[in-house]
């Protein structure tokens, strides 16, 4: 699966184990993509609402954008809503875009309750995007692992989206792309054929890997709880 679809996938997989009847805010909603999956849930969206790609032309850009109709337009660091008043944030995709995303933490955890779930997805490496919403390339675990502690939110599950060789490989599906854009140039048929060899040859190393997460991947999916006391 792609990157997207094994985020989709996981994304769906956590807010099935969420109680019916909890309340979730989705922090950074943007097009409102995963609330299909939260019918059973009390559905709540926030974001910014100031990315209009029409007017934008710098790194990859979306050809439209549409929040639809947000429940809440704010800052993601100042949500106006009351202490512990969420049983579940939901943020993906995002924290490259929040100019100080430790703020952003700590907004979260004020928002949650006390034993309430944090489900978060973010790049561990992005080429620019969104610009100039674009803030940080990626995060690592041990940006989590030390900053969640600190505002009071436990790590439960830390996996890996992807891994070295799905980063190369699908820096390799952009080449087309990137080399019309930025160097008026394509690849030759020869270049083309050798493209494919190697896009073969990081699938191969991909399904027989062991740890090169440890240097780089796709991007990091979290669950994280607030402490009960």
């Amino acid at each position: 699966m792609t990157n997207e679809e094994n985020r989709r996938s996981w994304v769906k997989l956590q807010l099935e184990k969420i109680p019916t009847g909890s309340r979730v805010l989705d922090a950074g909603a943007g097009e409102q993509q995963y609330k299909s999956f939260c019918t059973h849930l009390k559905y709540v969206s926030q974001d910014f609402a100031a990315y209009k790609p029409e007017n934008l032309d710098s790194g990859l850009q979306m050809p439209a954008w549409d929040y639809g109709k947000l429940d809440i337009i704010s800052d993601i660091t100042a949500i106006p809503e009351t202490d512990g008043s969420f049983d579940v944030i939901l943020c993906t995709e995002v924290f490259e875009h929040i100019p100080d995303p430790i703020a952003a933490i700590k907004e979260f955890s004020r928002l949650l309750r006390k034993g309430g779930t944090l489900i978060l997805t973010a790049p561990f490496t992005s080429m620019t995007h969104f610009a100039p919403y674009h803030f940080s390339t990626g995060f690592n675990r041990f940006f989590y692992e030390h900053h969640f502690p600190r505002a009071g939110l436990k790590i439960e599950v830390l996996d890996y989206n992807g891994n070295y060789f799905d980063v190369i490989s699908q820096e390799l599906q952009r080449m087309d792309h990137v080399a019309i854009q930025y160097a008026k140039d394509k690849p030759s048929w020869l270049e083309y054929r050798a493209l494919k060899m190697v896009k073969k040859m990081t699938a191969r190393f991909s399904s027989k890997e062991k740890g090169s997460t440890e240097l780089m991947a796709l991007g990091i999916h979290v669950v994280a709880t607030k402490a009960e006391r």
